[in-house]
Protein backbone atom coordinates (compact mmCIF):
# COMPACT_ATOMS: atom_id res chain seq x y z
CA UNK A 1 0.00 0.00 0.00
CA UNK A 2 2.82 2.51 0.91
CA UNK A 3 4.53 1.66 -2.41
CA UNK A 4 1.23 2.25 -4.24
CA UNK A 5 0.95 5.32 -2.62
CA UNK A 6 4.43 7.03 -2.78
CA UNK A 7 3.60 6.81 -6.84
CA UNK A 8 2.10 10.20 -5.74
CA UNK A 9 4.75 12.62 -5.28
CA UNK A 10 3.10 14.92 -2.54
CA UNK A 11 3.55 11.96 -0.35
CA UNK A 12 6.56 13.47 0.98
CA UNK A 13 7.06 11.66 4.32
CA UNK A 14 5.58 8.67 6.89
CA UNK A 15 4.67 8.62 10.88
CA UNK A 16 5.77 4.85 11.50
CA UNK A 17 3.49 3.94 14.61
CA UNK A 18 2.47 0.86 13.21
CA UNK A 19 2.87 -2.17 15.83
CA UNK A 20 5.25 -4.12 15.10
CA UNK A 21 7.21 -1.43 13.36
CA UNK A 22 11.29 -2.06 12.88
CA UNK A 23 10.93 -4.73 10.45
CA UNK A 24 8.52 -2.54 8.20
CA UNK A 25 10.66 0.17 8.63
CA UNK A 26 13.45 -2.39 7.41
CA UNK A 27 11.72 -3.32 4.52
CA UNK A 28 10.80 0.13 3.04
CA UNK A 29 14.28 1.39 3.25
CA UNK A 30 15.27 -1.88 1.63
CA UNK A 31 12.78 -1.10 -1.55
CA UNK A 32 14.05 1.94 -1.22
CA UNK A 33 18.02 0.59 -1.89
CA UNK A 34 16.88 -1.73 -4.36
CA UNK A 35 14.82 0.88 -6.35
CA UNK A 36 11.23 -0.36 -5.76
CA UNK A 37 10.10 2.75 -3.88
CA UNK A 38 11.27 6.36 -3.95
CA UNK A 39 13.26 7.41 -0.54
CA UNK A 40 10.24 9.00 1.85
CA UNK A 41 11.38 10.38 4.47
CA UNK A 42 10.56 8.64 7.93
CA UNK A 43 9.74 9.52 11.37
CA UNK A 44 9.80 7.04 14.30
CA UNK A 45 6.47 7.66 16.77
CA UNK A 46 5.01 5.28 19.22
CA UNK A 47 6.00 7.46 21.86
CA UNK A 48 9.12 7.48 20.98
CA UNK A 49 9.53 3.74 22.66
CA UNK A 50 12.03 2.60 19.95
CA UNK A 51 13.82 5.65 18.92
CA UNK A 52 17.42 4.46 18.81
CA UNK A 53 16.19 0.98 17.14
CA UNK A 54 13.78 3.39 14.28
CA UNK A 55 16.86 5.30 13.83
CA UNK A 56 19.18 2.51 13.83
CA UNK A 57 16.68 1.09 10.68
CA UNK A 58 16.75 4.17 8.80
CA UNK A 59 13.94 6.47 10.35
CA UNK A 60 14.86 10.18 10.09
CA UNK A 61 13.89 11.46 13.21
CA UNK A 62 11.03 11.31 15.26
CA UNK A 63 7.67 12.92 15.97
CA UNK A 64 6.25 12.42 19.29
CA UNK A 65 5.44 13.69 22.59
CA UNK A 66 8.05 13.73 25.57
CA UNK A 67 8.80 15.54 28.60
CA UNK A 68 12.19 15.97 27.63
CA UNK A 69 12.57 16.81 24.23
CA UNK A 70 16.30 17.19 24.49
CA UNK A 71 16.81 13.73 25.02
CA UNK A 72 14.77 12.99 21.29
CA UNK A 73 17.27 15.63 19.99
CA UNK A 74 20.33 13.72 21.70
CA UNK A 75 20.04 10.98 20.96
CA UNK A 76 18.92 11.40 17.07
CA UNK A 77 22.52 13.80 17.16
CA UNK A 78 24.34 10.46 18.45
CA UNK A 79 22.82 8.27 16.46
CA UNK A 80 23.29 10.42 13.45
CA UNK A 81 27.20 10.71 14.57
CA UNK A 82 27.38 6.82 14.39
CA UNK A 83 27.50 7.20 18.28
CA UNK A 84 24.94 3.96 18.97
CA UNK A 85 25.92 3.27 22.19
CA UNK A 86 26.18 6.73 23.93
CA UNK A 87 22.76 6.87 22.25
CA UNK A 88 21.48 4.35 23.41
CA UNK A 89 22.57 4.97 27.00
CA UNK A 90 21.33 8.45 27.01
CA UNK A 91 17.54 6.64 25.40
CA UNK A 92 17.57 4.09 28.60
CA UNK A 93 17.84 6.45 31.07
CA UNK A 94 14.92 8.07 30.41
CA UNK A 95 13.00 4.90 28.85
CA UNK A 96 11.22 3.77 32.61
CA UNK A 97 9.33 7.74 32.24
CA UNK A 98 8.78 7.30 28.80
CA UNK A 99 6.55 4.16 30.23
CA UNK A 100 5.05 6.14 32.64
CA UNK A 101 4.39 9.06 30.58
CA UNK A 102 2.65 6.60 28.19
CA UNK A 103 0.13 4.99 30.47
CA UNK A 104 -3.22 5.02 28.88
CA UNK A 105 -5.64 7.84 30.65
CA UNK A 106 -2.48 9.65 32.49
CA UNK A 107 -0.04 9.91 30.02
CA UNK A 108 -0.97 13.75 29.32
CA UNK A 109 -1.32 13.93 32.97
CA UNK A 110 2.41 12.77 33.93
CA UNK A 111 3.66 14.92 30.91
CA UNK A 112 1.91 18.10 32.57
CA UNK A 113 3.13 17.01 35.79
CA UNK A 114 7.35 16.62 34.24
CA UNK A 115 6.99 19.79 32.70
CA UNK A 116 5.72 21.81 34.96
CA UNK A 117 8.50 20.16 37.89
CA UNK A 118 10.56 21.37 35.35
CA UNK A 119 9.32 24.61 35.22
CA UNK A 120 8.46 24.55 31.34
CA UNK A 121 4.76 25.25 32.28
CA UNK A 122 2.53 26.78 34.58
CA UNK A 123 -0.10 24.46 35.74
CA UNK A 124 -0.26 20.68 35.03
CA UNK A 125 -4.08 21.04 35.52
CA UNK A 126 -5.90 19.28 32.43
CA UNK A 127 -9.07 19.94 31.31
CA UNK A 128 -12.08 17.94 32.48
CA UNK A 129 -12.66 15.13 32.39
CA UNK A 130 -9.19 14.78 32.56
CA UNK A 131 -7.55 12.87 35.31
CA UNK A 132 -5.62 14.20 38.34
CA UNK A 133 -2.55 12.36 39.35
CA UNK A 134 -2.57 10.12 42.75
CA UNK A 135 0.00 11.59 45.47
CA UNK A 136 1.43 7.64 44.56
CA UNK A 137 1.57 8.42 41.15
CA UNK A 138 3.28 11.86 41.94
CA UNK A 139 5.48 10.22 43.33
CA UNK A 140 6.46 7.51 41.30
CA UNK A 141 7.23 9.95 38.71
CA UNK A 142 9.49 12.38 41.17
CA UNK A 143 11.60 8.99 41.87
CA UNK A 144 11.81 9.02 38.22
CA UNK A 145 12.85 12.60 37.66
CA UNK A 146 15.45 12.02 40.67
CA UNK A 147 17.00 9.41 38.76
CA UNK A 148 17.45 11.43 35.96
CA UNK A 149 19.52 13.77 37.59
Amino acid sequence: MIRRMAEDPRLVMLKAEDWPGLDKLTALRRLSAEGKLRRLAILGGNGGQFLPEELARGADGVMTGYAFPEMLVAVCRLMAAGERVAAQDVFDRHLPLIRTELQPGLGLAVRKYVLQKRGLIASAALRAPGPKLSAETMAEVDFLLGRLG
